[in-house]
């Protein structure tokens, strides 16, 4: 059967129910499923939980589903770009898990490895300990921290295969892989399809044995998050 879909919509199409946990791949807007997360609008799914670094910024990646208010809360580690993120939450409409970043990143790991739980020296001694349970190794206090997983997990890949197999490069291959692993279901949108082989086995970073559902993602924009310019001499 195959994995590969014409666009975002057909590929979410029986995927997405209100109160769903949703992971979105990526590192501030560069490697984020931003095809999908637009299907993710269209179908109007609500009261949704997002696990994502960031929240994107206004109008772009995340930030259209805030707009629409389709999001109830994020669990995240960064969301200083976002204008509208930080008015729903400080307005009381938007729930907001903060994690350290490596803490967030090691969550949705150890979820995909079938990791429940783990120990970290990260936040002992402030807010992010508040509540959890606090353990005694070698002398220093470690703070508990959960696996995250998720019912469905969005990536985006440089470069994909018709098995599933995946490539990111640089950047966007924060949180990707990771997630790809923590989803129930993942469906990733790729820039390059490839036939099976085409992609040297030492180059596969997600195997295709994660992956259920892709798209070729076709002509996206690569966007820049904050431009800086400085004048020729």
């Amino acid at each position: 059967m195959s994995k590969v879909y014409s666009d975002a919509t057909t590929a979410l199409a029986g995927l997405l129910k209100d109160g769903m946990t949703i992971m979105s791949g990526g590192f501030g807007l560069c490697g984020i499923p931003e095809s999908l997360i637009l299907a993710i609008r269209e179908s109007g799914a609500k009261n949704l939980t997002v696990i994502s670094n960031n929240a994107g910024v206004d109008g772009i990646g995340l930030g259209v589903l805030l707009e629409t208010k389709q999001i109830k809360k994020m669990v995240s580690s960064y969301v200083g770009e976002n204008k509208l993120f930080a008015q729903q939450f400080l307005g009381g409409e938007l729930e907001l898990e903060f994690n350290p970043q490596g803490t967030l990143a090691e969550r949705i790991r150890a979820g995909g490895a079938g990791i429940p739980a783990f120990f970290t020296k990260t936040g002992v001694g402030t807010i992010i300990a508040e509540g959890k349970e606090l353990k005694e190794f070698d002398g220093e206090t470690y703070v508990m921290e959960r696996g995250l997983v998720a019912d469905l997990a969005l990536v985006h890949a440089w470069k994909g295969d018709l098995e599933g197999n995946l490539v990111y490069r640089k950047t966007a291959r924060n949180f990707n892989p990771i997630m790809a692993t923590a989803g129930k279901v993942t469906v990733a949108e790729v820039e390059h399809l490839v036939q099976p082989g085409q992609i040297d086995p030492d180059h596969i970073i997600t195997p295709g044995i994660f992956v259920q559902r892709i798209i070729h993602l076709q002509g996206g924009e690569k966007r820049i998050e904050q431009r800086t310019t400085r004048k020729r001499a």
